[in-house]
């Protein structure tokens, strides 16, 4: 039995009314997206305040009120018409958009698809006009200069789309979030929110920092650093997170391009490279960055919701992107160790007796190298670690003490304790942790996690910062792995032979659709040949081949110094201890080791006396 072919339908145009709802669909998902695209045009009308009005979280009632510009009563009608703007008016407008608005849809999408009026004023009319964007009409109002919208029974006339709607808690949620986000990027203008009559958002005009206090909280910016680069044409400001604040969420990730919040894969992945050898595991950096670019070298016409953008170089801004975080993050909070905020924690009068800082220790000499190992470079030992069988730890006697470079430590006149971050080494505890006194109090020290990053610096040090300067030993298989590719897989193959060459890998097209490995990075000769080419292959099509290349070798070189690195119950000296403590303070990213675990942790004298219930 033959089944029929549909009956042909003519082509014809579409009605007005439902092309308006085809284009709500793309610019109206939820009650926040109205109340986003209002904000937009409130801050492009110059407002130094706007107040959001709700109700039932915006489905019921969205009343935006500003006091910027206002519209002028003959052009009205005009705002309520689809592709109607003052935002531009050519070609090289669209190709310069310094606006948060500009593509003249947001108010004829949201007419479309609820009851929406506009009274506005500007300062040159008697009174302010009110039109009804359903009818059309226009009647005089009283309000000062600006324009208040308002939005209400949103999806009214489309009551399938109103389904979809979560609760009105979950909804207000959503406002709340596009108010903060905007908040974030305008500290000069102030913010209210009301919800069923109630005040629950006030964001008064502050500084940038007092703005992300009062947004992101206290905590965010005792957790956070600084950022304000200039990268070329780039201008890079804001606050990163710490590593050890990282989140189990990215709910605490906020980009903006030219003052718009954007969610863009770049700036996240060149975000996320800075922070790979400092998080641990799967946790989510908290970040607010600006980015401020000429307006002619990034296209905002991508999405109708203008979250997208697209770079004109991509290249550029992801690595300006990860080095202006890798540089905030950089700085080692040895440097100065926390302590208690009135001073000298050992004059708390709480303690029951008078404490003494002892005094300063004698002269400590620098942790040398074996004498079998003197004179070798830190990256030469490394290698040749990875060109034998690694034993299981390191020998216990002190002639077998692992390489690390110290400057001759200060004299007591010069450096007291008191000014030595990490304190001065006192015993070491189960073969894993040193124990140091510094003047706050205790510091415990994990020995192989410290080490670790003190060798991994040395070694990127040593090889250069650019991925052009590196090279990556390959280490040749007996027996080539093969497996099927898609098609894919052997673009990549074919098109990056270089690429990998450079990554110490040599994949190359055996037949049609069949890949093989001939020889892998010698320090990863025992991973799956199959597995790791894969992964290489798909990364090597997916992000720049050059932040792949910097990446994997960043990664090995993490290997390289994880074996480099002093072992477990390797028996130290109390002079390589204190060597030990001093190398931490001199190295960047030294509280964290390669894999983003902490290395060493302080224990204030004032927690100590809780412990123990002194002063009580």
């Amino acid at each position: 039995m033959s089944i029929l072919p549909p009956p042909r339908r003519p082509i014809r145009e579409l009605p007005d009314e439902l092309i308006s709802q085809i284009a709500a669909g793309e610019v109206v998902e939820r009650p926040a997206s109205v109340v986003r695209e209002l904000l937009d045009n409130a801050l492009d009308a110059g407002a130094a305040q706007i107040t959001v009005r709700l109700s039932a979280g915006g489905v019921r009632a969205i009343v935006v009120e500003d006091d910027g510009a206002g519209i002028p009563e003959d052009e009205l009608p005009l705002a309520l018409r689809r592709h109607a703007t003052s935002k531009i008016g050519s070609l090289g407008d669209l190709e310069q958009v310094a606006t948060m608005g500009f593509r003249g849809e947001a108010l004829a999408a949201i007419g479309s698809v609820a009851e929406l009026s506009i009274t506005s004023r500007t300062a040159e009319c008697a009174h302010a006009r009110r039109i009804d964007a359903r009818t059309g009409e226009m009647a005089p109002a009283a309000r000062a200069t600006g324009t208040t919208v308002e939005v209400r029974e949103l999806f009214f006339s489309t009551p399938a789309r109103r389904k979809f709607l979560k609760t009105d808690a979950t909804e207000l949620g959503h406002c709340l979030e596009a108010v903060r986000r905007h908040a974030l990027v305008h500290p000069d203008v102030g913010f209210a929110v009301w919800h069923e009559g109630k005040l629950v958002e006030q964001l008064r005009a502050a500084t940038a920092e007092q703005r992300v206090r009062d947004v992101l909280g206290a905590d965010f910016i005792a957790a956070s650093r600084p950022v304000e680069v200039q990268v070329g044409p780039l201008l890079i400001s804001g606050r990163v997170g710490l590593p050890e604040a990282a989140r189990a969420r990215a709910d605490l990730q906020y980009a903006y391009v030219n003052g718009r919040h954007v969610r863009d894969r770049l700036i996240g992945h060149g975000v996320r490279a800075a922070y790979e050898d400092v998080l641990h595991g799967s946790r989510q950096p908290s970040y607010v960055l600006r980015i401020d670019i000429a307006p002619d070298r990034v296209d905002v016409n991508v999405h109708p919701t203008k979250i997208e953008v697209r770079f004109r170089d991509s290249r550029e801004v992801h690595q300006a992107v990860r080095r202006a975080v890798e540089q905030a993050l950089a700085p080692s909070r040895t440097a100065d160790a926390p302590g208690d905020e009135t001073g000298d924690p050992l004059a708390d009068p709480m303690r029951s007796s008078p404490q003494t800082v002892d005094a300063p220790p004698s002269p400590m000499p620098a942790w040398r190298p074996p004498p079998q190992i003197q004179g070798t470079l830190v990256l030469q030992h490394a290698a040749a670690l990875h060109a034998r069988e690694m034993p299981p730890d390191w020998p216990r006697s002190p002639s077998a003490a692992p390489v690390v470079h110290a400057a001759p430590a200060p004299s007591p006149a010069s450096a007291p304790t008191e000014e030595w971050p990490l304190g001065r080494a006192l015993a070491q505890l189960g073969g894993l942790y040193v124990l140091a006194e510094n003047r706050h109090g205790l510091v415990i020290v994990d020995m192989h996690a410290a080490h670790e990053r003190i060798v991994y610096e040395q070694l990127k040090a040593r090889l250069g910062d650019g991925p052009g300067e590196r090279t990556i030993d390959s280490q040749p298989l007996l027996i080539p792995a093969t497996f099927s590719a898609t098609p894919n897989e052997v673009a990549a193959a074919e098109s990056h032979a270089a690429t990998l060459a450079r990554l110490g890998l040599d994949v190359a097209p055996l037949s049609p659709g069949v890949l093989a490995v001939r020889a892998v990075p010698a320090a990863l000769r025992d991973a799956d040949a199959v597995a790791l080419a894969r992964s290489v292959l798909a990364e090597l099509s997916e992000h720049e081949a050059s932040a792949l290349v910097q990446r994997a070798h960043d990664e090995i070189l993490s290997t390289m110094a994880c074996h480099g690195a002093v072992r477990a119950n390797r028996r130290l000296t109390l002079e390589e201890m204190n060597a030990l403590l001093r190398d931490m303070e001199r190295t960047e990213r030294a509280d964290l080791c390669n894999h983003g675990r902490p290395t060493w942790r302080q224990v204030t004298i004032r927690e100590l006396d809780t412990l123990f219930l002194r002063g009580r």
